[in-house]
């Protein structure tokens, strides 16, 4: 039978005004150790954005947020982060920071098959209505 891994993960949101503390979750960030598995997604709903914020900066929150991507694949083309090993780069990742994009405290769980959690876990939290 197969065990349960421990994984934990951080919502990705867009705090426009950090003085206010008013955000929305766009993505989603998830390690599990066990199965070597760091992974992060995004979605700009920018009609949705900019009637809770008013005018934003897409692109440069685009880019933001691709960085957040880039240095959960690992490599070069996502900068000396992303260089770090796994568990580094997800701390990195989740670490308390206050600008445009942040993430949520770490939560943690267990599950049999990470890539069904990730999508589970990004439905629930990224709820964008087309």
């Amino acid at each position: 039978m197969q065990e349960k891994q421990l994984y934990e993960y951080a919502v990705i949101r867009v705090v426009p005004r950090v003085e206010r503390d008013e955000f929305l979750n766009v993505g989603l960030i998830l390690y599990c150790a066990k199965q070597k598995f760091l992974k992060a997604k995004f979605e700009l709903d920018h009609k949705r954005l900019e009637s809770a914020f008013g005018k934003l900066d897409f692109d440069e929150l685009e880019n933001n947020l691709c960085s957040f991507q880039r240095i959960s694949e690992g490599g070069k083309s996502g900068g000396p982060i992303a260089l770090l090993d796994m568990p580094s780069r997800f701390r990195w990742l989740t670490a308390k920071r206050s600008t445009v994009v942040q993430t949520s405290r770490v939560c943690t769980g267990l599950t049999l098959n990470v890539d069904n959690t990730f999508e589970k876990l990004y439905s629930e939290q990224i709820s964008i209505e087309k």
